[in-house]
């Protein structure tokens, strides 16, 4: 871990920072909610031990990286300009993509408008959900899931922070992380996102204390508004995207997650993934894994199994003139 440098970088009018390691074909990873480039920490070693360039920025709101306090500066339009921006600025025509949770949300988007600066895809989680032209997102979520589902409860700015304040920040993370309940996530208000904090919570092997400190630091410090502002912008990136309703994503892709993972037990998504939508929408997805026993934040808790699923999709794409001599 002492290897990954760390550098920020200006990129479309904002400071990102970017977690580096290794030599040759570049490999871009975007992580989710709540999480940071240290989600990565474990397919960087991986990849770049093996002659790849590894490559993890702490997405906009996130960590080290500026956090613009509006929702509407958290479109897919700001987060793909931030990526090409930082692209452009360490010199990458095309990279390999990889990407987990809202990172596999802007990974769709980053393939739909720049699929010329992407080589391959592999993403995790969250499959390519097409824009329904005859409704927002959200009031999908709450005609679906009701008022209580966790996307529609955080919609209102101010109120998942009032109650994530409630709670200590390392237990909030370790609730989240080692979350295995498959069922879509209903958090009713006298509840709240906290929980009893008399409630212990075990750690798996997969997490340790030192990895949810370093995480609690850094949220500590920059709060969740800029993350929480992802979900607050999912309306707007719907009325923003209307040109590309329709359009497929045509670049070469896998697509990897748990069958315990929340988001595989969304109402309607397993028969979307079988039943041959998933495919239509991306005609050339190429390997699909579910892997089993598996939940939601599937790149720590097999991080060696998902490590190699990347390098042999992505592998086949790269020719010896990619690695350095």
């Amino acid at each position: 871990m002492d290897k990954i440098q760390h550098k920020n970088i200006r990129s479309n009018g904002i400071n990102i920072h970017v977690a580096e390691i290794g030599r040759g074909p570049a490999v871009l990873f975007l992580h989710g909610f709540p999480e940071l480039w240290y989600s990565w920490r474990h397919q960087m070693l991986f990849l770049s031990s093996r002659g790849y360039r590894a490559i993890a920025p702490d997405l906009r709101g996130y960590g080290d990286s500026d956090a613009p306090p509006s929702a509407s500066s958290y479109t897919a339009f700001h987060i793909i300009g931030d990526l090409v921006g930082l692209l452009d600025a360490l010199g990458l025509d095309r990279v390999y993509l990889v990407g987990h949770d809202w990172g596999a949300v802007m990974a769709w988007y980053l393939c739909l408008l720049r699929p010329d600066r992407i080589k391959a895809l592999v993403n995790l989680s969250v499959v390519f959900h097409p824009r329904n032209p005859k409704r927002k997102p959200v009031e999908s979520m709450r005609a679906i899931l009701g008022n209580d589902y966790y996307i529609c409860r955080f919609q209102e700015p101010g109120e998942a922070e009032s109650e994530f304040a409630r709670v200590d920040t390392a237990r909030l993370i370790k609730k989240f992380l080692t979350s295995r309940n498959p069922a879509p996530l209903i958090v009713p208000k006298e509840v709240g996102f906290g929980g009893s904090p008399h409630k212990p919570i075990t750690m798996p092997s997969w997490l340790s204390e030192e990895d949810v400190q370093y995480y609690a630091s850094k949220f500590s410090l920059k709060g969740f508004t800029g993350g929480l502002n992802y979900y607050r912008a999912m309306d707007l990136n719907w009325e923003l995207t209307a040109p590309w309703s329709s359009v497929q994503i045509k670049v070469p892709v896998k697509f990897i997650v748990g069958d315990l993972d929340l988001t595989y037990n969304t109402p309607g998504v397993k028969e979307y993934i079988h039943g041959g939508g998933f495919k239509r929408q991306v005609p050339f997805l190429q390997e699909l894994v579910i892997m089993e026993g598996v939940a939601h934040f599937i790149n720590q808790e097999k991080p060696e199994e998902t490590s190699q699923h990347i390098y042999d999709f992505i592998h086949k794409f790269s020719s010896d003139s990619d690695f350095p001599r």
